[in-house]
């Protein structure tokens, strides 16, 4: 029996199946393959999409705009300043009024419980942008990149280098799991994932062949990496006052060209943008300025080498994106 998953919300890949992601990732592909060909795919004409920010993004706006309308699909987009909802209406009744006009609802914002609650109340299906713990829609734009990369998922080794506790680290210690990637969380042990997820994201990655491992030795967990992924220090959201704390913590960890020598010679670096590898942003000035560090989370030298595979990611969040709407809503 094929995989059907209309009507579906796209919450955190612990709710999907590796046979339901192999399915999204696989319709990715397809339209991947017809957006570069310009084969039309606009499926879903008369269809309507609201999109909730909490967040501001480049990447995920851009990929579910155009993701939708590729698709023939309306998109409105509401931000903090555009929507009621948890100042004026509940989020449950919030959920209830874009539920009767909508087919399909994406939140990007906070904690995890508010696209859960939406998806409870909306009707159609709820798709998640980003929250502090979860963000799977770079979920599997990363496994598509790392599959067009290597030509396979499953016995690859992954290396998360920084703050593993953050929703790219949640999230990518449950994707590696589910697809039988070796994973490693190279980290300080105050930044590890908490220990619920750990362990039930070494149940699943026994049932899938694959190992759950952490580790505060940065030559330990590079060693024979075939990817090797960090994020920026500071999550959007957090407060300027962590910036001193984090750098300590995690300043052992960057990515630079003495970590990329570690892994194998094949290996590719992976970022989900944005990036802190140079001067060139207000942040990045800032932080120079006030802790005299003008490269952080990543060295310039490795962001722009040719192991550096982010751009090619950040256009696979389109292409995934665009599986995930049509699956849930076809």
């Amino acid at each position: 029996m094929g995989v059907n998953i209309r009507g579906r919300n796209f919450l955190k890949l612990l709710d999907y199946t590796p046979e339901e992601i192999r399915y999204l990732l696989d319709l990715a592909k397809q339209f991947k393959n017809m957006k570069r060909n310009g084969v039309p795919h606009r499926y879903l004409e008369g269809k309507n999409i609201v999109l909730l920010f909490e967040k501001t993004s480049t990447r995920t706006r851009c990929a579910f705009e155009v993701a939708g309308m590729d698709l023939g699909v309306g998109v409105t987009y509401l931000d903090p300043s555009s929507s009621q909802m948890g100042k004026k209406e509940s989020i449950p009744d919030t959920a209830r009024v874009l539920g009767r006009m909508y087919d399909g609802i994406e939140y990007r914002g906070f904690d995890q419980e508010i696209v859960e609650e939406l998806a409870r109340y909306a009707g159609v299906p709820v798709w998640n942008g980003l929250t502090d713990q979860f963000h799977p829609t770079q979920m599997l734009a990363d496994l598509l990149t790392m599959e067009e990369k290597f030509g396979r998922l499953k016995g690859l080794n992954f290396t998360f280098m920084g703050d593993a506790r953050n929703n790219m680290g949640n999230s990518l210690m449950v994707a590696c799991a589910k697809m039988g990637i070796n994973f490693t969380a190279c980290a300080p042990k105050e930044l590890f994932p908490a220990q619920w997820l750990i362990d039930e994201a070494k149940k699943i990655a026994k049932e899938n062949g694959c190992f759950i491992r952490l580790t505060e030795d940065v030559e330990e967990g590079a060693k024979d990496a075939d990817v090797i992924y960090t994020d920026i220090w500071v999550s959007m959201g957090e407060p300027d006052e962590v910036w001193e704390t984090r750098i300590r913590l995690l300043k052992k960890y960057q990515v630079n060209a003495a970590v990329m020598k570690l892994a194998k010679p094949a290996a590719i670096f992976m970022h989900c943008l944005p990036s802190f590898h140079d001067t060139k942003t207000t942040i990045g000035a800032q932080i120079a300025e006030k802790f005299g560090l003008k490269e952080m989370e990543v060295t310039d030298e490795v962001f722009e080498s040719k192991q550096s595979v982010v751009f090619d990611e950040a256009e696979n969040r389109m292409h995934t994106i665009k599986a995930v709407i049509y699956a849930t809503l076809c």
